[in-house]
């Protein structure tokens, strides 16, 4: 339960501009989330959201300050090292990978925040990366093999 209101509040402030807790509390509710203010609280810590101001001069909660499509170092090297192929068909991704690295590179996938990628899974050297839609599938396509590209 506490994953799917973490991730139905990261969906809220991506889609709403959430000034208050109390904001939140009532945007969860109604969409079936019934939470208490000491709950929101600490996800919010959890989730190290932050507060910016918006060009309206009031303030919303928005992600840690990560970039899409970001990945950390230790992803980079991963990637580098083991991904040989990466294709897309519909909203899915296959991602090719040197045998017995799919799971360390699937991890490194679902860390990278995109609100396209919906999750994957890894089998001893493929990954299947499943998204949004084929538009989104594309991107993801071609973001990851840029990254491979790049290093």
């Amino acid at each position: 339960m506490k994953n799917r209101r973490q991730d139905k509040i990261l969906e809220l402030i991506d889609q709403y501009d959430i000034e208050t807790q109390d904001n939140l509390i009532e945007r969860l509710q109604a969409a079936g989330y019934p939470a208490t203010q000491a709950t929101i609280s600490r996800d919010i810590r959890e989730l190290k959201l932050s507060k910016v101001m918006t060009g309206h001069g009031t303030y919303k909660y928005i992600r840690p300050p990560m970039a899409e499509g970001s990945v950390n170092n230790r992803f980079n090297a991963a990637l580098v090292d083991s991904i040989t192929r990466v294709d897309c068909a519909g909203n899915i991704v296959v991602v090719k990978t040197a045998a017995g690295m799919a799971n360390a590179v699937a991890t490194g996938i679902d860390s990278i925040y995109s609100s396209d990628i919906l999750g994957s899974v890894a089998g001893d050297d493929t990954i299947i990366v499943v998204v949004r839609d084929a538009e989104a599938a594309e991107k993801t396509c071609e973001n990851l093999k840029m990254m491979i590209q790049l290093m």
